[in-house]
């Protein structure tokens, strides 16, 4: 269970980025935040340093002021894609966007530094993807395998990073996306046997170019998940 401070804290960040409050607004005062939620002043200053830190606030010796959201960290990702039942499509499209090209960016890195042992078991991860055999789940943590073996050996600790905290923030507030995701198993055995070649072949540009249609292929599959998900809820609420 949230604790106090944590729950007020939740609170206003979700008003912020609703747009309850709007950018340079003072936001409620401790006395005000400690009646509305029965809370001691302490959890209630505990509540604004963190929106402080996370960079939707601006605390001030007359109180606190809400900041636009670009000034905000990447933990406010999370609140995001957690405001309704199903993410929202251009946040989700965008940030698997910026996750497969730092992804792309990790793989070309990987070839350049990894030693032929580390090539060697990115090749050994790629084999299930071939097999064309695998379920929803297996193929799932087949990807995510492959994905943080070339992200650690790309040695770009920036790439490991930002990635990682995207995935970790978009991640958990996808679970009602997983049973409508259906992959397109031939596309990504293609995109595993094209991936192996530019490995085994030390090939910066078809390495590029395989990054390319795989970072197409993983939006558009978690795209249509989603279509399906959002037709699916609507035929509920008609019924």
């Amino acid at each position: 269970m949230a604790s106090k401070h944590e729950q007020i804290a939740g609170s206003l960040i979700d008003d912020i980025l609703s747009g309850h409050y709007r950018v340079g607004e003072r936001l409620p005062s401790e006395r005000d935040l400690a009646a509305r939620f029965d809370a001691n002043r302490g959890a209630c200053r505990e509540a604004m340093k963190k929106l402080e830190q996370m960079g939707l606030a601006e605390v001030q010796p007359g109180g606190a002021r809400v900041q636009d959201r670009t000034n905000a960290s990447l933990d406010v990702m999370g609140h995001l894609f957690a405001q309704g039942k199903l993410p929202d499509a251009i946040l989700l499209d965008q940030t698997m966007l910026v996750i497969n090209r730092l992804l792309g960016l990790a793989a070309e890195q990987s070839l350049e530094l990894a030693s032929e042992e580390e090539i060697r078991q990115i090749r050994h991860l790629l084999k299930p993807l071939m097999s064309g055999k695998l379920d929803r789940e297996a193929h799932t943590l087949a990807r995510f395998e492959l994905m943080k073996a070339i992200m650690e050996t790309s040695r770009n600790l920036p790439i490991q990073l930002i990635s990682r905290t995207l995935f970790e923030q978009m991640w958990p507030n996808l679970a009602a996306l997983h049973q409508h995701t259906h992959f397109d198993n031939a596309a990504y055995i293609d995109f595993a046997h094209a991936l192996d070649s530019a490995l085994q072949k030390g090939d910066k540009a078809a390495l590029r170019a395989t990054f390319d249609g795989f970072a197409n292929l993983n939006r558009e599959t978690m795209m249509q998940a989603l279509a399906t998900a959002e037709a699916k809820s609507q035929e509920a609420l008609s019924r």
